[in-house]
């Protein structure tokens, strides 16, 4: 069975801001922050585990300069949210993060 890639595009603000909410076993295969600002940021992403409030950190407080990006998700990693989990970001500026995200939607058996 053929993998189904997808990616989507979200900005990130200073409250927590969904940028997937997994409906099967999907795999995050990269993750692409950018600083879209003049001003140095902090950013965290994060997964909701089963959306119950209990939160897991693939980065927090990460500081990301000016004008700058980072690869959260690289050389063949892969980040699989079971059905439910939602992974989110956060900054502490409004407006301040663009991100990019790959995923495999439905990964088969």
């Amino acid at each position: 069975m053929a993998q189904d890639f997808e990616g989507s595009g979200a900005q990130i603000t200073n409250s927590a801001t969904t940028l997937l909410t997994a409906n099967s076993d999907d795999a995050v295969v990269g993750i692409r922050l950018a600083n879209v600002t003049a001003s140095a940021v902090t950013v965290s992403v994060f997964i909701d585990d089963n959306g119950s409030g209990t939160l897991r950190y693939i980065v927090k407080d990460l500081a990301l300069p000016a004008a700058s990006s980072v690869e959260l998700v690289q050389g063949g990693s892969k980040i699989v949210l079971n059905s439910g989990d939602v992974l989110k970001g956060q900054s502490n500026t409004a407006s301040s993060v663009d991100v990019w995200l790959s995923r495999v939607d439905a990964i088969s058996t």
